[in-house]
């Protein structure tokens, strides 16, 4: 007997429920949190300029 995807999603959720549950909200948050530093990042990476493209390297 093979486990499909969303059996697999199932058993998930039901785990999650089961241990996890004072955990979540924890999880959640550091997960927020880690999105809003990827993305500054992000865009500080591309407000910044770049000197390795913009001169031609002498040889």
């Amino acid at each position: 007997m093979r486990l499909n995807g969303w059996e697999w999603i199932i058993i998930l959720v039901i785990v999650l429920l089961l241990w996890g549950g004072p955990k979540l909200p924890g999880l959640a948050k550091s997960l927020a949190q880690s999105m809003r530093v990827f993305k500054k990042e992000l865009k500080a990476d591309d407000t910044k300029p770049s000197d390795k493209g913009d001169k031609p390297t002498e040889n």
